[in-house]
């Protein structure tokens, strides 16, 4: 059973019958049954058209929930006739149901969930156990994202930037459960860059590419986090590393500069040198001060910060970082590191202590943790 095949239809059978007429909730859950009659059936007996099956059977499985919801009397057109079974249309509708997936009537929680259920093609399950909560808490945050958008027409315009933001936070997720989201998130923006030209979305495929390369060097065997200036740099995708480069390149030469071009290109300074003493700062301060004219973003200043500390010495990020408010999450543990740097142990390590208990993992608050200790050891020789 091919489930790549399958979650890679998934948008486009759905577009099919949401096309001919179906609404998006009941559409969506006709062409899961469809999916899971699939893996029933296909093994022994797989299709010539496989779109085109997942089509029939999903329209089928629509027809047959239609007719016996008879109090919904607005549906009975579109059981008179049944389409005559043959290859699939041709048209993809994918980049319209991530618009769908994304709308601004939904929470940010509730477009992930939905996004990687219609046009991802997991399941339930999958997803619940990918973020940790009970499955029938996922199917809940599910079933009202599908009745918050299916009286959107479907053919509305969306925005490009709401969707980019969606699958971010799916990428940003990682793994946990069965589903790996940050290789699913790969899947996606792959499948929207195929479906739109647009240097965001390539830039966004670029920041992924690049910062999933270094993937394998993040955590220690014992599952502590190795810190980037620490890493195992033979340990990094030096293919994932190409492409991502590449895809930025073609990117950046269309001169339409956005957020996640400007993450990318950070991301590829930190990728290309073979030592992290080689890493040029300076310039990675150069696109710190693009990123913050783009976004503004308070987070955003807070890493040009360390940028700042490694290109003009640490007191220069520390000067930096005074202007910027210490409630930001991970600030403390900002102004540890550069306090370290600038010599001043006993600061740094009461800080990486404070921010320890801050922090929003457990990885990283052990991480922290024993930066504190390590320098109360220094200190104490």
């Amino acid at each position: 059973m091919n489930e790549v095949l399958l979650r890679s239809l998934t948008p486009s059978v759905l577009g099919i019958l949401v096309r001919r007429g179906a609404d998006f909730a009941a559409a969506e859950d006709a062409v899961q049954d469809a999916l899971v009659e699939a893996v029933r059936v296909w093994p022994d007996d797989p299709p010539r058209d496989a779109k085109g099956w997942l089509v029939t059977v999903a329209w089928r499985r629509f027809l047959d929930a239609t007719r016996a919801e008879t109090a919904r009397r607005r549906r009975e057109d579109l059981v008179d006739e049944e389409p005559a079974p043959g290859p699939a249309p041709a048209s993809d509708d994918t980049l319209q149901l991530y618009f769908l997936c994304a709308h601004p009537k939904l929470t940010p929680s509730s477009a992930v969930a939905l996004t990687l259920r219609a046009v991802g093609g997991l399941t339930t399950r999958q997803i619940a156990r990918a973020y940790l909560v009970p499955e029938a808490t996922m199917a809940q945050r599910i079933s009202r994202a599908k009745r918050t958008v299916s009286d959107v027409r479907f053919d509305q315009p969306g925005d490009v930037a709401t969707v980019l933001r969606v699958l971010y936070l799916v990428f940003n997720e990682g793994y946990s459960g069965d589903v790996d989201l940050a290789a699913e998130a790969i899947r996606l923006t792959r499948q929207l860059a195929a479906a739109i030209d647009h240097p965001e979305v390539a830039g966004l495929l670029a920041l992924m590419l690049l910062h999933h390369a270094r993937r394998a060097a993040r955590t220690a065997p014992d599952g502590s986090l190795v810190p980037l200036a620490e890493q195992d740099r033979g340990r990094w995708d030096t293919t994932l590393i190409a492409e991502g480069v590449t895809i930025l390149q073609v990117a950046l030469a269309r001169d339409r500069l956005g957020e996640f071009q400007a993450q990318a290109a950070i991301a590829a300074l930190h990728a290309d040198p073979p030592t992290a003493e080689e890493t040029d700062w300076v310039q990675i301060v150069e696109w710190y001060d693009e990123l913050v004219g783009l976004t503004d973003s308070p987070i955003v200043r807070l890493n040009r910060a360390v940028a700042v500390g490694e290109a003009d010495g640490p007191r220069a990020g520390l000067a930096t970082l005074a202007v910027l408010e210490d409630s930001l999450p991970r600030y403390t543990a900002v102004a540890a590191y550069l306090h370290e740097r600038d010599g001043d142990l006993k600061t740094a390590a009461r800080l990486y202590a404070e921010a320890a208990l801050k922090a929003p993992s457990l990885a990283e608050r052990d991480h922290l943790t024993r930066q504190a200790a390590r320098l109360n050891a220094r200190r104490s020789r």
